[in-house]
């Protein structure tokens, strides 16, 4: 049996219960690797009750810093009897699995292409500790320190975060440290080690930072302007809110009155959330809520009510799986249409598409600009995977020289100046009508906020021509949006290639992965990632130079490549979909068996079709 040998480059997979506390040594493993300069990309997979069903924490490992799903596991550490069968199929051939050797494992149970690396965790700390709940607290620390001996990381990186985690607890300090070298030197002693799969020390991190997706985009809140947060509880959006309290109560507070300069609410529901953060809007503060999709869901008459009314208002929606409640916990990117085309009638809401921790704070902050200058509902389209798991990305940016883009707003001077206001008047051509707040004049300025239809000057209208020229001028406005958009970033090869892809969102990871593996195995592939919606002329161009484009999404439906052929008008044909839903995060092994395949098929066909022109 050749076992894998690998530095600096692997996947290590943990198989808990929910509820054990493993999550928190997990991050630990995670963390101590970064801490020696490797790059690492987490990922918890967690049920969606509170107690006693599977969860699997992955770690990638790679130098590189590829941050996706590579697929396959090298080493697979697993503590839960339920989920054995299927733990041990995931090792990788010539991998390992590291398991609780207490009671002895049957035969049949067991693979002899892997490594079996047995240590009697539960007789350890029965021996060691008395209360139950130590015992099961502390395994998981036992075994983060037999895998520091078998992988040769450094177990002072891992007390460092003990005393950082730990700091001014001293009796919590040194109860950790014992249990992680009680691990560490049974391993040494007992086990075989090292193993194949090592952690060397290495400056591959840079200055980059770990931080989830929903701490990144609250904190773009903040940045972006935002005074008015209206949200109800949902996973996995809650910590968007939850941030934005913490960040508001640092950042929102006047040091001299103690006054907070901002307005956090609770509200009762979905419902009401989004309708306080669109009052918050029409009266000229920046606002938002945040939710996942059956808060989308619930919220479609306010949004088309924002969408016609023309009131500013950002949503970050968290996607999960569904349809209804669905897999709450579980990741996809299945909310386009039902964002994209929220409420009823013709609807076309501005999307934006962040790919990491560092552009959900970019794109956040972004979405404040454009709802005031488009005058309308954006929505920032992350993701469970993005939005609760940590990652590796680029330190957050921000321009201290940024002013915040208010629109079209007309001021007391330009009414008082005898400037005509019509609320729905477009004077510019570019779909856009210029605002007032409430209270900018006492006698000039004011108007009705409709959600019915209206005139240019927001007199109740159910005339055929001022609906049309209202539907029109919108659509302006929606092409308007396309160069205000975060426009699309291209991938190109070393040569020019009749095969492209498109993707989005947190695809990319994965994506930047599989494109340099199908590099290495010779089939070259141009790239598109998309940032927003309405598609900019990029997309369209970039498809009509390439034979065949691949469309990868994390959605049953290909929700993306559906938009693309209803919006631009592409043969569906010229577009082939590589989807991926199982609710776990796409792996780059996946995208590139997907290629390749089709990619071995039209060779195939080409060396066909040439053999028969050459019989002819």
């Amino acid at each position: 049996m050749k076992l894998i040998e690998a530095c600096n480059d692997f996947v290590v997979k943990f198989a808990n219960v929910n509820g054990s506390g493993s999550a928190s040594a997990n991050e630990l493993f995670a963390r101590s690797i970064l801490r020696m300069g490797v790059p690492v990309a987490p990922r918890n997979i967690f049920p969606s009750n509170i107690q006693g069903l599977p969860t699997w924490y992955e770690v990638r490992v790679h130098e590189k810093g590829y941050q996706g799903r590579r697929g396959g596991v090298d080493l697979m550490v697993a503590m839960n009897p339920q989920t054995w069968d299927q733990d041990v199929r995931e090792i990788e051939p010539g991998g390992y699995l590291f398991y609780d050797s207490t009671r002895p494992i049957p035969k049949p149970k067991l693979r002899e292409d892997i490594r079996l690396i047995g240590m009697p965790l539960t007789e350890i700390c029965n021996a060691t500790y008395t209360d139950a709940r130590q015992r099961q607290l502390f395994k998981n620390i036992i075994y983060v320190g037999a895998l520091a001996a078998l992988m040769e990381i450094d177990p002072e990186e891992i007390e460092r975060l003990f005393s950082e985690q730990y700091r001014g607890k001293e009796a919590l300090l040194q109860s950790n440290v014992k249990a992680l070298r009680l691990g560490y030197d049974y391993a040494n002693e007992h086990l075989d080690g090292p193993i194949g799969l090592k952690v060397e020390r290495a400056d591959a991190v840079g200055d980059k930072i770990f931080i989830d997706g929903n701490s990144a985009a609250a904190l773009g809140a903040v940045y972006g302007g935002a005074t008015v947060c209206a949200w109800y509880p949902i996973t996995p959006s809650s910590s968007v809110a939850e941030g934005f309290i913490k960040y508001c109560q640092k950042y929102r507070a006047d040091k001299e009155s103690g006054r907070n300069n901002y307005a956090i609410v609770q509200a009762e529901d979905e419902l009401a959330s989004i309708g306080m953060a669109i009052g918050a809007g029409w009266n000229g503060a920046r606002a938002f809520t945040a939710t996942s999709g059956p808060g989308i869901s619930l919220m479609q008459e306010f949004i088309g009510l924002a969408y016609f009314a023309e009131i500013p208002v950002v949503l970050v929606d968290v996607q999960r799986g569904g349809p209804s409640t669905g897999m709450p916990t579980r990741t996809q990117q299945s909310d386009l249409y039902a964002c994209a085309y929220a409420s009823h009638g013709d609807t076309k809401h501005v999307l934006l598409f962040p790919k990491d921790p560092a552009e959900c704070f970019d794109h956040t902050a972004q979405a404040f600009d454009l709802a005031e200058r488009l005058q309308t509902p954006v929505f920032v389209m992350t993701d469970l995977d993005i939005g609760m798991n940590t990652r590796l990305c680029e330190p957050l940016k921000w321009d201290d020289a940024h002013r915040y883009d208010r629109g079209k707003v007309m001021s007391f001077e330009d009414l008082e100046a005898g400037k005509e206001f019509g609320r729905y008047n477009d004077i510019d051509g570019d779909g856009i009508a210029y605002r007032t707040y409430p209270g900018t004049h006492p006698s000039r300025g004011a108007y009705f906020t409709r959600g019915t239809t209206k005139d240019r000057f927001a007199r109740y209208s159910e005339a055929g021509p001022d609906y049309v020229e209202n539907m029109e001028r919108l659509l302006r406005k929606f092409e308007t949006a396309k160069g205000l958009a975060p426009a699309p970033i291209a991938y190109s090869g070393e040569k020019p290639s009749e095969l492209g892809a498109i993707f989005y969102g947190s695809t990319t990871p994965a994506m930047e992965e599989a494109i340099d593996v199908l590099a290495e195995r010779g089939i070259q592939l141009d790239a598109l990632r998309v940032q927003a919606f309405p598609f900019h002329d990029d997309v369209a161009n970039f498809i009509a130079r390439h034979r065949a484009v691949f469309v990868v999404e994390q959605n049953r439906d290909g929700q993306l490549r559906s938009m693309i052929v209803n919006e631009i008008g592409v043969d569906p044909a010229r577009l082939q979909a590589v989807l991926h839903y199982d609710g776990t995060p796409i792996t780059a092994r996946f995208i590139v068996d997907q290629i390749a395949q089709y990619a071995a098929v039209r060779s195939l066909a080409s060396g066909k079709k040439a053999a028969a022109t050459k019989g002819a």
